[in-house]
């Protein structure tokens, strides 16, 4: 399959809320009051977390098939540690993104556990938003506009 291109608009409007576009589809940001937002959405970094869940979800129930899981339910619960001081400059050594991100997948099967352990790996080494996390380059540009 050849190289795609994923394409995604976020438009500021207002105060700390942005409304992001991907396809036709909206989602807003904001940040809760604490961090100066009105708390009307979730923030950047838990929207962050819901994608690598999200994701993996996917993989895993695209691939159970090819791994005889039968998935009954699956849910996964994230977590990510992150010190604001970093990117609100109160401490210039502190990391500005998540230091850590841990997750628990619940999944529901009666399929053999070394099945269910098969899928387990191959949803951590193949989920392209876990392999995007683990890096990669971020490069971009701007423009004034009047």
């Amino acid at each position: 399959m050849a190289l795609q291109t994923f394409n995604a608009k976020v438009e500021w409007k207002g105060g700390v809320v942005a409304e992001a576009t991907a396809r036709g589809f909206k989602v807003t940001m904001d940040e809760p009051e604490e961090l100066g937002g009105t708390n009307t959405a979730m923030n950047p970094v838990e929207m962050l977390l819901c994608a690598l869940g999200g994701c993996m979800s996917i993989v895993a129930s695209v691939f159970a098939p090819k791994f005889r899981v039968e998935l009954k339910g699956l849910s996964i619960e994230l977590e990510g540690d992150l010190d604001p001081d970093g990117f609100t400059g109160k401490n210039p050594d502190v990391r500005k993104g998540f230091s850590d991100i841990r997750y628990k997948m619940h999944i529901v099967s009666d399929s053999p556990e070394a099945n269910i352990e098969k899928l387990h790996k191959f949803i951590t080494t193949h989920c392209p938003v876990k392999d995007t996390l683990e890096g990669v380059q971020v490069s971009g540009s701007y423009v004034i506009e009047k």
